[in-house]
């Protein structure tokens, strides 16, 4: 019960690295304020509450000024404090510069980056008081070029980047920020943007060969590093790699 008596904010806890994040808090002793777009991701927060773990969801877009502020306020209206968040959500748009609509650029940019600004924004003063930890989840692919990744890959590189800036600016408040980059992992999301493709196997199969280690990742073996930083206290600006090798 590492995180027993600790809240934490998980966005994007509907599915894949945000449900499993939720679920291995919950089992460390925290209590969790679930967050997510869709509906359908109160089940997690009802899971962990059937376990007996304290759970809240707040539905909302992390990239709207207004739901992130409330996703905040709900962590101190109900548990009264704040120890932890987690940026996780996020979207995935294909596409090279050339061929990106200007739409999906700036959706991506609002929802993965402007999404964890805004939250730590809002978290700031109550982190401040706990000297907690803020995590990003950003990606591979912010360490290496993808193909067809244009604006997903700057979306995350921002945050790795943005990472080592909040790092140098909290520091003397104690807060740890800190940065995780997961490899290709074995979620719901990457199901669902194999399955429109014209042959979803045969892709599944190239993405486990780009990974030296062989396979995908698993949602929980992310969740596992993201728990780390949230708990290793000589870290900050810490950007981990949890990618099967595929940054080497």
């Amino acid at each position: 019960m590492r995180l027993e008596g600790k809240t934490a904010i998980v966005t994007g806890v509907g599915a894949g690295i945000g449900e499993s994040t939720a679920r291995l808090f919950a089992s460390e002793g925290a209590s969790i304020v679930g967050n997510d777009i869709l509906d359908e991701a109160e089940r997690v927060i009802n899971s962990i509450r059937s376990e007996g773990g304290n759970a809240e969801f707040v539905k909302g877009d992390v990239s709207d000024i207004n739901d992130a502020k409330q996703i905040i306020e709900a962590a101190i209206d109900v548990y009264d404090r704040l120890d932890i968040l987690v940026n996780n959500a996020g979207i995935v748009l294909p596409g090279r510069v050339d061929n990106t609509n200007p739409e999906d650029w700036d959706r991506t940019m609002a929802v993965n980056v402007r999404g964890p600004y805004l939250l730590s924004k809002f978290a700031y003063p109550h982190l401040k008081e706990t000297q907690g930890a803020i995590i990003h989840v950003a990606s591979v692919a912010a360490l290496m070029g993808l193909g067809n990744r244009a604006v997903y890959t700057a979306s995350k590189g921002a945050l790795t980047s943005l990472t080592r800036a909040m790092a140098m600016d909290y520091k003397d408040d104690r807060i740890r920020v800190n940065c995780i980059c997961p490899g290709t992992t074995d979620t719901p999301s990457l199901a669902d943007r194999l399955s429109q493709l014209p042959d979803p196997e045969v892709a599944r199969k190239e993405f486990i060969e780009r990974q030296p280690m062989g396979r995908l990742g698993t949602p929980v073996e992310i969740a596992e590093g993201i728990l780390y930083l949230a708990l290793a206290e000589f870290c900050t600006g810490t950007i981990l790699s949890v990618d099967g090798g595929m940054s080497l």
